[in-house]
């Protein structure tokens, strides 16, 4: 029997997507655009899971998710956000409301498609385990029959455990390139140093991420949580509450006590994306809990013992930004113990096959299609670009390509680069404009316009455009929302 969903999302573009998505998968699709329509035919219909949107008429994501938590019939069943907030206060509100994951829009199919999977079967898992311990408790006589099939139930679970860590370990990476081989002698290295602090250096989209799941799943940390932090997105005001967690009554708004960043990763791995752009008074706040393994929550004179490995990433020039006084020597001196270099896909070019191929599998498997080859043309074309946004950039260029081919063989015409087909870009030069201003914050600053305009204000597509991170365009352009 096919598992059935619930989705809520007052976005028809965004509700048509997901239905699109999820439907082929075989699962039965029950859409509805506002929050008291969820709640009703939840309860008629008790659905194996439910994404929820957060905004939504009549009554939010949240309210949706707090009633169907309040009611027992409806209780178990798994909550999955989707949403363009990327608060971290939404994100830690969604979790104590019930919810089991978090997607932020604009979301890939791939991630949609595998958390679902991954969730329902958690949930199964879940409740095989509860009907086996029920079965222990009433039939003492079958003591060893139940025993069995639970522990059946839980080998089940530590085989979803299993894949995951394949997911993530270095299972995970793709090429053969030297410059891969030697990260992944790094991560063998760092195997038994659970507490050494590894900074990841690279280009923006050269897979640092993948890096610092790698090193926490081939560590003894593995069993713990692994925690991302996305440095750029910290707001001031909470940035304090966020790391180190608060008391209640510590400030306005403040109705309980919650758990910093530091305290959630206690026994895991806390990663540290884009460290170069932390506020600066959390720099020597952070030091101090790494040299003396305590946080202090804000409102509270009781410091916490936690056990966290801090692993950070950066696409910026560190020692740059200590010469100008916006990072602290001292702190990256404690969170570089050892370091980790990605490098840029024009650097390992001979892994580009391998990695096209890797994504035209992922893809056309989601989109039950057979993985089509690619022409000679378009295999040079491939080859000889410079791919300035990295294996993102590859990912999404072979994802509108098998779209545009419709599962047939790939041709230079799918392949939607920046430059024209066939014209790698180190070959390409195009006149700069002639009213550009000679003056570089001015330049830059225009050049982001362009690319906003062109792109019709979406951020993500204009950092692809630009080569650049998102946070730069945040920097420039401080009102855009995120």
């Amino acid at each position: 029997m096919s598992a059935r969903l619930l989705i809520a999302d007052d976005t028809p573009a965004s509700l048509s997507l997901l239905c699109d998505l999820l439907e082929p998968q075989g699962y039965e699709i029950l859409a509805v655009s506002d929050g008291r329509a969820a709640i009703d035919l939840a309860h008629r219909a008790l659905p194996d899971l439910v994404l929820l949107d957060v905004v939504m008429p009549r009554s939010d994501g949240f309210s949706v998710c707090r009633a169907l938590k309040a009611d027992p019939e409806t209780a178990h069943i798994p909550v999955i956000f989707i949403t363009s907030r990327q608060s971290a206060e939404d994100i830690v509100r969604g979790f104590r409301l019930g919810a089991v994951d978090y997607i932020l829009k604009p979301f890939h199919a791939e991630e949609v498609v595998t958390r679902v999977a991954t969730h329902l079967r958690l949930s199964q898992v879940t409740r095989e385990l509860q009907e086996r311990n029920a079965e222990l408790e009433a039939e003492i006589s079958k003591r060893q029959a139940a025993e069995q099939a639970r522990d059946k139930a839980a080998a089940r679970l530590s085989s979803l455990a299993s894949d995951e860590a394949k997911r993530w370990g270095i299972q995970g990476f793709v090429g053969s390139s030297p410059h891969l081989r030697h990260i992944l002698s790094d991560i063998e290295k760092l195997h038994q140093f659970g507490k050494t602090s590894v900074l990841i250096t690279g280009e923006s989209g050269t897979g640092k991420e993948l890096v610092a799941r790698a090193i926490h799943h081939h560590s003894p940390r593995k069993e713990g949580p692994f925690v991302p932090v996305n440095c750029v997105a910290i707001p001031g005001d909470l940035a304090e509450s966020l790391f180190f967690g608060h008391t209640k009554g510590a400030f306005t708004g403040a109705t309980a006590d919650r758990k910093g960043y530091l305290e959630m990763a206690d026994g895991g791995t806390l990663f540290l994306d884009e460290i170069g752009d932390m506020p600066a008074i959390l720099q020597g706040k952070l030091l101090r809990v790494l040299e003396d393994g305590e946080v202090t929550p804000v409102g509270s004179n009781k410091p916490r013992r936690v056990d966290v490995r801090v692993v950070s990433a950066t696409n910026a020039d560190l020692p740059e930004k200590m010469a100008s006084g916006n990072f602290r020597q001292d702190l990256f001196f404690r969170l570089a113990r050892f370091t980790v270099q990605t490098p840029s896909l024009r650097e390992r070019k001979e892994d580009i096959p391998l990695l096209a191929a890797h994504f035209l599998h992922v893809f056309a498997t989601e989109m039950g299609m057979t993985p089509p080859g690619l022409s000679d043309e378009a295999w040079g074309v491939l080859t000889a670009y410079s791919f300035p946004g990295n294996i993102r950039e590859l990912k999404n260029v072979m994802e509108r390509a098998l779209i545009l081919s419709g599962g047939k063989p790939i041709s230079t015409k799918h392949l939607q680069l920046f430059q024209s087909a066939g014209v790698p870009m180190e070959m390409k030069t195009a006149p700069l404009p002639a009213d550009l201003p000679l003056n570089l914050e001015a330049a830059e600053h225009a050049l982001i316009q362009r690319a906003l305009e062109q792109t019709a204000g979406n951020v993500a597509e204009a950092a692809r455009l630009l080569g650049v991170n998102r946070s730069r365009i945040y920097r420039r352009f401080p009102n855009l929302s995120a």
